[in-house]
């Protein structure tokens, strides 16, 4: 594999692995959200998995490897915003290790809740995700601790069976957006697209107000940027992977930014016509796919990468008053 990306057998392999904890999540084509776009869209509903977000496929194929390989490890520590801890304290907890996850502060309270809930012990350390990584580094040298990132190649492998299964089970797209963070889920989307063979472009989007991801893409090296979304904590990244980005820039057809406008409009717009909860993030991709004015092709398809949003929060999204 020259360009680094997982195959189909491995893509495969990886989706048995991944279906001994959870089945094939579900993709539909939305009458209400297709006569608002003008196009057949197709939703890839990631918020059913048993964590409510994609990341847990990644973090099940990166233990099994762990576990295997590494077998004197007995705790991982790594920084999330809540759904790849969510993610790597399910699997930790599955292969009996101990999971250590720094949170920044404050955090999703419900996300936060989550991680605890799985069995993972929480630490809350800096103002932002980057802040909260770089803690988590040096957790990992004052104890010796396995370190996961948040962008790995066995992350990818492992997320890329969802979408093994949207492209497989819906007709050929034209298009699919996917929110980019640190770029597990799109890397595996643009993985499943070649592994198979189609023409489909893949569309990258990040929130405008945490940009960075977009800035390094379109200069063809690691940005730095503060990230302040109010809503899209999924995307809030302020520091993107080299390594996402090596294979990202050959493989995504453009990347769009949002609006947290824009975001909160598509999370009421995903209540009101399928009554599924999407968090920003998870909602990023629909709020391109209805204001992108470069779309092309009758066939277009998204992912709700992930549906955990505070109530509270999720409340004032459907008044209108975030």
């Amino acid at each position: 594999m020259d360009n680094g990306l997982p195959g189909l057998e491995e893509i495969r392999r990886a989706a048995e692995l991944v279906y001994r904890t959870m089945p094939p999540t579900p993709q539909y084509r939305w009458p209400l959200l297709s006569e608002r776009a003008g196009a057949e869209v197709w939703v890839k509903h990631e918020n059913h998995s048993p964590v409510g977000a994609f990341k847990v496929r990644g973090g099940l194929v990166y233990m099994d490897w762990l576990r295997r390989k590494r077998p004197e490890v007995t705790t991982v520590v790594t920084a999330t915003r809540g759904n790849h801890g969510q993610s790597i304290a399910l699997a930790a907890a599955q292969s009996g290790l101990r999971a250590v996850i720094v949170v920044p502060r404050g955090n999703s309270v419900e996300k936060n809740n989550a991680m605890r809930g799985l069995g993972a012990e929480l630490v809350e350390e800096g103002e932002d995700f980057q802040a909260a990584l770089e803690h988590s580094r040096s957790l990992e040298e004052e104890h010796g601790w396995h370190w996961v990132p948040s962008y790995h190649r066995l992350l990818v492998v492992g997320v890329a069976t969802y979408a093994l299964e949207f492209l497989s089970a819906a007709p050929e797209l034209d298009t699919v957006y996917v929110p980019v963070g640190m770029g597990s889920g799109a890397s595996g989307l643009v993985s499943a697209r070649d592994a198979l063979g189609l023409r489909t472009k893949v569309v990258g989007v990040v929130s405008k107000h945490a940009p960075a991801f977009a800035l390094s893409f379109a200069k063809g090296e690691v940005v730095e940027h503060p990230a302040a979304t109010r809503i899209a904590d999924g995307v809030s990244c302020r520091r993107p992977d080299g390594g996402a980005l090596e294979l990202l820039r050959p493989g995504l057809d453009r990347v769009i930014e949002v609006e947290d406008d824009a975001v909160e409009e598509a999370m009421r717009i995903y209540f009101s016509d399928t009554h599924n909860v999407a968090e920003g993030a998870g909602a990023a991709g629909l709020a391109a796919l209805l204001t992108d004015r470069e779309r092309g092709g009758e066939r277009v398809g998204t992912v709700m990468s992930g549906g955990n949003v505070d109530a509270e929060v999720f409340k004032k999204v459907l008044r209108g008053a975030v």
